[in-house]
């Protein structure tokens, strides 16, 4: 029996994930919590064996929950499968740098949720197939020598980039010509091997140069 907590802030999907599992026998819902903030604090109380949490949510957010339970001494062991509607690949990065489990989309079904809960608990990983391929021609390892290869000036317009700030914002917030952050951002795909802004972000988190927790 696989004792299940579901985290989210909406009262409407909790209910219908536990009117779900109520029809599978091999689940127990144990606990709810409609933010971070409240999950951890259940969580001096139960002992679920996985966490379906959401990332968007007042006072703490998804990753903050994640961060705090995977860097924890005692609760390293509790699964936990991301069940969101982002699907922004800096959050997906992010938690699997943090060591999420599992990541699944709610534009998806419920029936691959109930298989992931499945995989999870068999000790096996589950992503969400479209999300693998945004990743899958990057490798998931630190890049030092290509991040020495940066200037200062090149890092900062990175991490905006990595922000989802256009080339127009970047350049009002560090004061220079939007023709010098395009002459910028071409530099830094060719030092760190990217093709787009995307792949160019995906390096910047992986990295940490950039914390996406709180967008």
């Amino acid at each position: 029996m696989t004792k299940l907590m579901i985290v989210d802030d909406h009262a409407v999907v909790r209910e219908g994930l536990k009117q779900f599992f109520s029809l599978d026998d091999q689940v127990e819902i144990i606990a709810e919590a409609e933010n971070g903030f409240a999950c951890l604090n259940v969580l001096s109380d139960v002992f679920p064996d996985l966490i379906i949490l959401d990332f968007h949510m007042p006072k703490m957010n998804g990753l903050e929950v994640l961060e705090k339970l995977k860097s924890g001494d005692n609760r390293k062991d509790i699964k936990i499968l991301f069940f969101t509607a982002f699907d922004r690949e800096t959050v997906f990065l992010r938690a699997m740098q943090l060591g999420v489990d599992g990541y699944i989309l709610k534009s998806g079904n419920l029936e691959e949720l109930r298989k992931a809960v499945q995989v999870l608990m068999d000790g096996e990983s589950y992503y969400q197939e479209n999300l693998i391929q945004l990743i899958d021609d990057i490798e998931l390892n630190s890049d030092f020598h290509k991040i020495e290869n940066l200037t200062n000036r090149e890092i900062e317009v990175l991490k905006h980039l990595s922000l989802g700030m256009y080339n127009k914002e970047i350049a009002l917030k560090l004061e220079i010509s939007e023709r010098t952050v395009k002459n910028h951002i071409s530099s830094i795909f060719k030092k760190i091997g990217v093709s787009d802004r995307t792949q160019a972000a995906v390096f910047a988190i992986r990295n940490e140069l950039v914390d996406v927790s709180h967008k």
